[in-house]
């Protein structure tokens, strides 16, 4: 995990209470970050005397959050002190996915490692929320047993789902690769535990910022697949808008007359740099694995799959100009499914971008986490919940 910045939590009085959560999160990120660390390395680390620190990691292992791996000298001198590390039991993050031809579900532990997990393919498209749902809740339930039996307790639910999610809320306003409206999964899902709900495209922002190789603190990143979404990133922190809707780049028209999407304009984005288009400008059945036959094709030298992942690539340069030219990022992430065909999509997208752009063009980097990455960025957020406030999070289940 990425050190944290470590900040007063919004909210959070500036009393010796307030103080005290603070400290208890510094102690939690700093482990979390670069355990495992004796108390005086972490007292060093983040400008506190050992005694406070001391009182801090006694609450902490209380609460099960830290353990001790047993006495370390650093460089062989010196009195030996206790490696401290952040507990392989207790609260994990559930993060769960809503996808438009699969579900998947994980669990994972505080220290960044997924520990169990649960995956079901199968086209969501046009069914009707409830029932999707509730295979959903089947999967949460797995993965929740399994986790239960490794010694981890959920810590809470997020949920990552291909459409609008209104702002701090649970309610998908329009998902129009699902057919969605206004549903609210609040009511759907468990009510036992802590739920948050966002787009994928959010997720998958996060999980770069987190896990990714380096990710800057300003990028923009595309989450491409059936849809495409982005979600962006300025000074480190997620942009949601004023509704929750920031990101919406797969409806950004690229040829205002082209055909007719789903979300009810036309020539929009997706239309031809999703993976549907990306087939039928191909001439290709879709398949269980639409990427890895494109892949497939691509790599033997087919010239159709070529070429119709070099338009995708424009179309994605033409769409993404305006967002560089409004938010001047330091890079664009590709993640999503469509990472994997960054080879042949780059090129033009790189050149749409050089020529359209006011100023020098920004830095195109591939996720490493593909389509991992929105499942992965769910459950981590609950992760960082904890980290950020390891005083709210109860001592047993």
């Amino acid at each position: 995990m990425t050190a944290p910045l470590h900040e007063a939590r919004p909210g959070t009085p500036d009393t010796q209470q307030g103080m005290r959560r603070r400290n208890l999160s510094r102690v939690m990120h700093t482990v979390a970050a670069e355990g495992p660390l004796s108390r005086a390395a972490v007292a060093s680390r983040i400008g506190l005397t050992r005694a406070a620190v001391s009182t801090l990691v006694d609450e902490l292992i209380r609460s099960g959050l830290l353990e001790e791996l047993g006495p370390q000298r650093p460089g062989g001198v010196g009195r030996p002190g206790s490696a401290l590390a952040v507990s392989g039991r207790g609260p994990a993050g559930i993060g769960a996915e809503v996808g438009v031809d699969h579900l998947a579900v994980c669990a994972v532990d505080l220290r960044g490692d997924v520990r169990a997990r649960a995956v079901r393919h199968g086209s969501n498209r046009g069914r009707r929320p409830a029932p999707v749902i509730e295979e959903l809740t089947r999967l949460i339930g797995e993965v929740t047993a399994d986790a239960h039996g490794q010694g981890l307790r959920p810590a809470g639910l997020a949920v990552a789902v291909p459409g609008l999610v209104a702002r701090n809320t649970a309610t998908v306003v329009r998902a129009p690769n699902l057919d969605w409206h206004d549903t609210d999964l609040a009511a759907l899902l468990p009510s036992d535990l802590r739920l948050t709900v966002d787009n994928e495209a959010n997720f998958g922002a996060l999980a770069e910022l987190w896990l990714g190789d380096g990710a800057p603190a300003d990028f923009v990143h595309v989450s491409a697949e059936i849809g495409i979404g982005a979600a962006v990133v300025v000074d480190g922190r997620l942009l949601h808008g004023t509704r929750g809707f920031a990101g919406e780049l797969g409806h950004v028209p690229v040829h205002p007359e082209g055909p007719a999407c789903p979300c009810g304009g036309r020539g929009c984005l997706e239309q031809y740099a999703g993976e549907e288009a990306v087939l039928r400008a191909a001439g290709l059945e879709p398949g269980t694995d639409r990427v890895g036959l494109l892949a497939e094709r691509a790599a033997a030298g087919d010239q159709g799959v070529r070429r119709a992942l070099s338009d995708a690539g424009s179309a994605l340069g033409i769409a993404l100009t305006g967002a560089v030219n409004l938010l001047d990022p330091q890079s664009v992430v590709l993640g999503g499914a469509l990472s994997r065909l960054a080879p042949w999509l780059l090129p033009s997208l790189e050149q749409e971008l050089s020529r359209r752009t006011a100023g020098p063009a920004c830095g195109i980097a591939v996720s490493r986490l593909g389509p991992e990455g929105p499942l992965l960025g769910a459950a981590h957020s609950v992760v960082r919940a904890v980290l950020d406030d390891p005083a709210a999070v109860p001592v047993s289940a």
